[in-house]
């Protein structure tokens, strides 16, 4: 009989702490989100910090075919949920899940009433709200805290990079302390909080995503979702890689797998893990191709984790704190 490790029994049997398994612990089944587009913008595309978004970004990659097809928030829900309960048909119930551009940036008002329409939906019971960690004003923090206390929130902030001159590079509009002071904030308010990282960005290295994972093992997070970098049509990282191939390195299946586990070590143990990787439909992936579908990547990444003789946690030491942080936490 294969050696089990503690952490393993922590972790439902595997080697890392999956959402989707303390989910059906805490719940009693899986909960489905519900991709929306709200019609929502961007800091980074209306033109308060610049035109065009972040290098990477192409929504039209990451956002399931149905939202361009349908504008209406209702109509949206209602395909969502046909194809979800397809695919998860032991779904215990849907989460409408915010996903294009920065959902929280907006007048508190116009949200306030966004968010109610997705809720009077008879089968979605709570939201999922994706955006940008330079757009959660205390204000709005203190009205999704009030909803907290009333429906499921969860609070999904795009990290990306903990490195500053990465998220320079690629024209993300805010650094690392933005995003450390969000969390910190929300945190505050008793909000559950999913970070986004994405690996493989230019200029990040091993190192530099090992000195970020412990920078994220010291904020206050619930859970954690992987992606891959992607080369997405229309987007800048596009355009270089079409004039120059060589100047953007990117990573293939292993050698992702082997990055997240190097991530995966020294993060928390109660971090849960949301997502492994991202899809980007054919018609608008410029490169990688892998040649696989995302559902592989859960085996894979067990099998790898278990090559490695590793799991999620194996480097963790919770931060320590010297006298003057202390003072400074009082």
């Amino acid at each position: 009989m294969p050696h089990r490790t503690a952490s393993q029994s922590r972790f439902s049997g595997r080697r890392y702490h999956g959402y989707n398994d303390w989910a059906k612990l805490t719940y009693g089944g899986r909960l489905q989100k519900v991709s929306i587009d709200a019609g929502f913008t961007c800091p980074n595309r209306d033109g308060s910090l610049g035109v065009g978004g972040c290098s990477f970004c192409n929504n039209e990659g990451f956002s399931p075919s149905y939202l361009r097809k349908q504008p209406d928030i209702y109509s949206q829900i209602d395909l969502g949920i046909e194809f979800m309960r397809r695919r998860y048909p032991k779904t215990l119930g849907f989460l409408a899940y915010f996903q294009s551009y920065s959902n929280t940036y907006d007048s508190l008002e116009n949200l306030k009433k966004t968010y109610a329409l997705a809720l009077s939906h008879p089968q979605i019971i709570g939201l999922v709200i994706g955006t940008r960690p330079d757009c959660l004003s205390d204000e709005i923090l203190d009205y999704l805290a009030e909803l907290a206390s009333q429906t499921l929130v969860e609070l999904e902030i795009g990290i990306e990079s903990c490195n500053d001159f990465v998220l320079q590079e690629c024209l993300r509009g805010h650094d690392f302390a933005c995003t450390q002071e969000a969390i910190r904030r929300a945190a505050g308010r008793g909000l559950f909080i999913t970070g986004h990282v994405l690996l493989g960005l230019p200029h990040e290295t091993q190192d530099s995503l090992l000195a970020g994972a412990r920078a994220l093992s010291c904020l206050p997070l619930d859970a954690l979702k992987f992606h891959q970098l992607q080369i997405v049509r229309g987007t800048r990282l596009a355009n270089q890689y079409r004039a120059d191939p060589a100047s953007l390195t990117l990573l293939g299946p292993e050698g992702y797998l082997d990055a997240v586990i190097d991530m995966l070590e020294v993060l928390p143990p109660h971090f849960k893990i949301q997502r492994l990787g991202s899809e980007v439909p054919p018609d608008v992936l410029v490169s990688p191709d892998w040649g696989m579908r995302l559902y592989k990547f859960p085996a894979m990444l067990e099998a790898r984790l278990e090559a490695r003789e590793t799991w999620q946690g194996r480097l963790f030491s919770a931060p320590k704190f010297d006298s003057a942080d202390q003072a400074d936490s009082t």
